[in-house]
């Protein structure tokens, strides 16, 4: 097993290379076997190549961050910085990344000079929440992923309607896209949160089951979906980030030369 990952390192090099044939050996392979030691054995063999976690440090996402630490505290953490968030995400980032020990933190941001041409006012939010998620999450975290071979994601069927049948492993524009709780449900992670003891988001409390940026996320009533509170008001379910068929830029005219953070 050890010469066919190191295979698949070398392979994937010189760029993402991954295949929907490589997802469907993933998820056959670990199909059933829990979590961690599933990250274990992909973090030690190098399965994924060079690959980074995405957080949103929302009210749930301090638990997959627990199970990466307790397989491999080096793993980047990308964080996107809307330069919209609530100051308690901010300060909630800073204390999990502190408790659970990671090395490879990494915070990316617009580009100022797109801001300037798309959102000089910093008010596309309340007319174009598409175009505002597309400059200031989407194409920020394109810049993220330009170093990397595979990401983990957050992301649970039970969140939304439209993150139903999630598999563990997809293809997403060449990349491996691994989603490790995608069948875990809220009791899962409720209880995982009590056995470790771990800290909450301090906007939960508050009403906010899903948290975002801050013109863009409100509060939930009892009974509706744990995601109603983002884009209210809007025919809008996601920012754009796990959405696999939107090209890297729908504006047409991102200035050239960006670097990847990793």
């Amino acid at each position: 097993m050890a010469e066919s990952a190191a295979r698949k390192v070398d392979r994937i090099d010189s760029g993402p290379a991954f295949t929907q044939a490589d997802a469907d050996a993933l998820n056959a392979r670990f199909a059933g076997v829990p979590v961690p030691e599933m990250l274990r054995t992909l973090f030690a063999e190098e399965t994924l190549g060079r690959v980074g976690v995405v957080s949103s440090f929302g009210t749930e996402a301090v638990v997959l961050l627990h199970l990466v630490a307790r397989a491999d505290k080096s793993v980047p953490i990308i964080f996107v910085d809307t330069l919209k968030m609530f100051e308690e995400t901010l300060a909630y980032r800073e204390e999990v990344i502190e408790l659970l020990g990671f090395t490879n933190a990494s915070v990316v941001q617009p580009n100022p000079d797109l801001l300037v041409q798309k959102d000089e006012t910093g008010m596309r939010w309340s007319y174009d929440p598409d175009g505002c998620c597309e400059i200031r999450k989407v194409e920020p975290m394109q810049r993220a992923k330009a170093g990397l071979d595979s990401w983990i994601s957050g992301r649970k069927a039970f969140q939304s309607h439209t993150r139903q049948n999630l598999p563990r492993f997809e293809i997403e524009e060449g990349r491996m896209k691994l989603n490790p709780l995608g069948d875990w449900t809220k009791d899962d992670l409720e209880a995982y949160f009590e056995e470790h003891d771990l800290p909450r988001h301090p906007l939960e409390a508050k009403g906010y089951p899903s948290v975002g940026c801050s013109p863009c996320t409100s509060t939930v009533l009892p009974g509706e979906d744990p995601r109603a509170g983002r884009w209210r008001g809007w025919d809008k379910t996601e920012c754009g980030i796990h959405s696999p068929n939107n090209p890297d830029n729908k504006d047409g005219d991102l200035p050239p030369g960006y670097e990847p953070v990793f």
